[in-house]
């Protein structure tokens, strides 16, 4: 009996094979362009989204010498935020992906809120007001697409966050469906309703019939279409990247928090059964739903350039010629030299919510060497937590005694020792990274019946590695005094 996860990134596409007791049998992994039309833009080709993300199931599932038929259930999990527009007729983008990172809306999320309608919208939503949420994404492609307007008018158009592409074109048409952790990132999902809002509908000139069925993370999403795989496959769990990966590391109580190292860096902690108003700039969102359970709440900081720093390292600077190489780089010098890199490539999340702050890397000397931009590279995103876990304990009044970490970047050694050394507690880390994954894999299984509550899943979490402070006080008052500067000094490049 197994279980696959379609985990969809920002950056590639991924499938999993799960066993029934958690562990991964099989993988696959492809790469994808990203596409960045004009600076602060950032987009993704649908079908290259879509083709890479078969591609990979296909393989994985051939790897592990499994037929369709011999998968119980399917699981996706996606990069948030992210949407995409359709022909319903012919199944074809009307245009290209705009991505949670791109910044090209910045100007209407202004108009909003010299408007006042700020303190409205983060009421209804949870959201700060801010161009990395889905709905000004939607707004930008009815106003620019040629005739868009009108055939959304005729019923022509339907849109989506990646996971409903993924559904519809899975099932061949039939599901057009989005889960409660995808919905409540569009600026569209009232909290508190549970459903799409009319007055931020009309806000955002966005008609509601384009608009997916919102369902349970676990619960029935159909089957695929045979002639993908070649047989039909259950549809089972649907949840954004980072509410999977909170189920996936167990989080199911109130308190209990996690933080994902990907290409943007993700730290939630479960809240309960009530929505904090935060006054610390987190982002009050829906964690992962059942099927007559009551809806739960997590807190969330985002940051949005974490991995993404590693692969400017890689990509543009070349100072590298993979991730893995950053954590000898960095251990081959004492510290940074005074190099402080402050990643707003795509401006800054959590708890700054600057979209007009720009990448800033200071301290430069003339001894300055790859090593110390490398070691400065990691710890700005062990800082850059150190931020958001600040605000997230002082809003919720949780002090926590350890934080669960996955996600690729965690397996890097040097950076999970300089996080438990700013945080001054333990980060944990357990046998199975892969979490997003694994999260859609158990919410799918729960739909399917393989399991039968949360508490069947508890039991097969496996500890890897626990890392534990180890500097003094001093050093670490030093070390985010000097982060902080350098952040003060990078807000606001970009406004005109």
């Amino acid at each position: 009996m197994a279980i696959v996860a379609l985990d969809q990134g920002t950056t590639s596409s991924r499938t999993v094979v799960f066993d029934t007791h958690g562990r991964p049998i099989s993988q696959q992994n492809r790469a994808y362009a990203q596409l960045f039309p004009e600076p602060g833009w950032v987009e993704h080709d649908p079908g290259e989204i879509l083709m890479s993300q078969l591609s990979t199931l296909r393989q994985t599932l051939a790897e592990a010498d499994l037929r369709p038929q011999d998968v119980s259930v399917l699981g996706i999990t996606n990069q948030r935020e992210t949407v995409i527009v359709w022909d319903r007729e012919t199944g074809r983008p009307i245009y290209n992906a705009i991505v949670w990172q791109c910044r090209r809306t910045a100007n209407i999320i202004q108009k909003l809120q010299a408007d006042g309608l700020g303190p409205m919208i983060a009421q209804k939503t949870g959201l700060p007001l801010d161009a990395y949420f889905s709905a000004s994404k939607l707004q930008w492609i009815l106003d620019h697409v040629p005739d868009a307007r009108q055939m959304a008018r005729d019923g022509r158009l339907i849109c989506g966050t990646v996971d409903t592409w993924l559904l519809w074109n899975l099932t061949g048409g039939k599901t057009h469906a989005t889960d409660h952790t995808n919905a409540s990132r569009t600026m569209l999902y009232n909290l508190h309703t549970h459903a799409w809002d009319p007055e931020l509908l009309d806000l955002f000139n966005i008609p509601r019939e384009m608009l997916p069925e919102i369902l349970p993370s676990s619960a029935a999403y159909g089957v695929t279409d045979g002639d993908l795989v070649g047989s039909e496959i259950p549809i089972g769990g649907v949840a954004g990247d980072q509410q999977a990966a909170l189920f996936g590391q167990c989080c199911f109580a109130p308190g209990e928090a996690k933080n994902t190292y990907g290409t943007g860096c993700f730290l939630l902690m479960n809240t309960g059964e009530t929505p904090i108003s935060s006054k610390q700039g987190l982002i009050t969102t829906m964690a992962a739903t059942r099927e007559g359970e009551p809806f739960q709440y997590v807190v969330e900081g985002s940051i949005f350039v974490a991995g993404a720093a590693v692969q400017w390292l890689r990509d543009e600077l070349k100072i590298i010629d993979s991730a893995a190489q950053t954590e000898a780089l960095a251990l081959s010098v004492p510290d940074s030299g005074g190099v402080v890199l402050v990643p707003a490539f795509t401006g800054l999340g959590a708890p700054y919510w600057d979209m007009y702050a720009r990448g800033t890397l200071l301290g430069l000397t003339r001894g300055t060497g790859r090593a110390h931009i490398a070691r400065a590279t990691l710890e700005s995103i062990a800082l850059q937590t150190y931020d958001v876990l600040d605000a997230m304990q002082k809003e919720t009044g949780i002090e926590l005694s350890s934080l669960r970490v996955d996600g690729g970047a965690s397996a890097n050694n040097f950076l999970m020792q300089t996080q438990a050394d700013l945080l001054n507690t333990s980060v944990i880390r357990p046998k199975v990274l892969e979490t997003t994954a694994l999260g859609a894999a158990y919410l799918a299984g729960l739909a399917a019946g393989i399991w039968k509550s949360t508490e069947d899943l508890r039991q097969f979490w496996e500890l890897d590695d626990t890392f534990v402070p180890q500097i003094s006080q001093a050093a670490r008052e030093k070390q985010i005094h000097h982060w902080h500067r350098a952040v003060d000094r990078a807000r606001g490049w970009a406004e005109d």
